[in-house]
């Protein structure tokens, strides 16, 4: 009997050493499979696939890619903290806001390559001086895209579109800072003004607009111009430099004093693998990467030896790599209070139900 019972006690502890053995080896398993991936938060088509395919490969880093459709969006996921993003990319406004709210791990430059690469004008940036918490992505313009078989006299400011020749003619980008952008770009104001009074002028003149507003719309505009389906709309540089590839009768106008934004790589607090975040920044920082993205995506590269791989007739472009003194007046957003952005947000409810 004792014996029997010596057998089941060691039976027992046999069961009990393999469970332990085996919570061990899963629980290697977990740290092994977290170390070696790498979750990334981006704009949806924002980068090449292939370059993802090529890190993984050239790293052993397995990518988790996930997407978001507006700054405020990855804003309130990477707030929540549900899911540990590694990488982000916030434009220029929402990086000085997370930077502020402690959201954003300070940059330590030492393990960053290739900064010195990028275009010394887009470093060092009003909302981050210093580039402690982001490196350049991708840069570009606000502007108008016109069809230049339908379009007889093509538009150079933004005062221009507010003619009655384009009535029922013009796709506005559904944002509220840009097409904000336009009216106080167009009485001299600042694009980021918390002036009553300037923004009470810009909205009156906003409504003389509506009734040249066809529609206003997301990423399908580029299919609406693309088609010859509308004369003219407002857009991005990047949607710019796609739509005209695709249909050579439309053409960009950079308007004098726009916005000039930022797009950024940055890694968040709640970051699990900072250490292959790294990786990924010095990975797209390599001229040969940044120049392949740059191609596939259609914006600018901050990148000037990238730049310098890029085709001729891209990169000599002044309307997606303008100069110096056609960007000069321009004006990236800055992060606006709560109070300012309702009094934005509300504004431009107004004027879309007004539409």
């Amino acid at each position: 009997m004792k014996k029997l019972s010596y057998f089941f006690v060691g039976i027992l502890i046999i069961t009990a050493s393999l469970g332990l053995i085996t919570n061990r080896m899963k629980a290697a398993d977990g740290v092994k499979t977290q170390n070696n991936s790498l979750t990334i938060f981006n704009w949806g088509e924002y980068i090449d696939p292939d370059l993802i395919s090529k890190f993984q490969k050239e790293t052993g880093y397995k990518v988790n890619y996930m997407t978001f459709d507006s700054n405020e969006a990855m804003y309130s996921k990477v707030k929540q903290g549900g899911t540990a993003y590694d990488l982000i990319v916030p434009s220029d406004y929402m990086i000085e806001k997370m930077a502020k709210e402690n959201l954003l791990i300070k940059l330590d430059h030492s393990k960053i390559k290739g900064l010195k690469d990028d275009d010394p004008k887009l470093l060092n940036p009003a909302f981050d001086q210093g580039n402690h918490y982001s490196v350049p992505y991708f840069w570009g313009t606000l502007g108008i895209v016109y069809n230049s078989k339908t379009v007889t006299r093509p538009p150079k400011t933004w005062n221009d579109i507010w003619s009655p020749t384009y009535k029922n003619s013009i796709l506005l980008t559904d944002s509220v800072r840009d097409v904000m952008a336009m009216v106080l770009s167009k009485h001299g104001y600042s694009l980021n003004t918390t002036n009553q009074k300037e923004l009470d002028i810009a909205y009156q003149d906003l409504l003389k607009l509506t009734p040249n507003v066809k529609a206003i719309l997301g990423d399908e505009i580029m299919n609406y111009m693309i088609n010859n389906e509308t004369p003219l709309a407002v857009v991005y540089s990047g949607q710019a430099a796609e739509m005209t590839s695709e249909n050579k009768n439309l053409k960009y106008v950079i308007p004098e004093r726009t916005n000039i934004w930022y797009d950024n790589l940055a890694i968040p607090k709640t970051a699990k693998n900072v250490k292959a975040a790294y990786a990924f920044i010095n990975f797209m920082q390599e001229p040969k990467n940044a120049a392949q993205n740059a191609q596939w995506i259609g914006y600018a590269t901050p990148n000037l030896k990238a730049k310098a791989l890029l085709p001729k007739e891209i990169r000599d472009n002044k309307s997606f790599y303008p100069d110096e003194a056609t960007i000069k007046n321009d004006e990236a957003y800055k992060n606006l209070n709560p109070y300012w952005t309702g009094i934005y947000n509300d504004l431009y409810l107004e004027f879309k139900m007004n539409k």
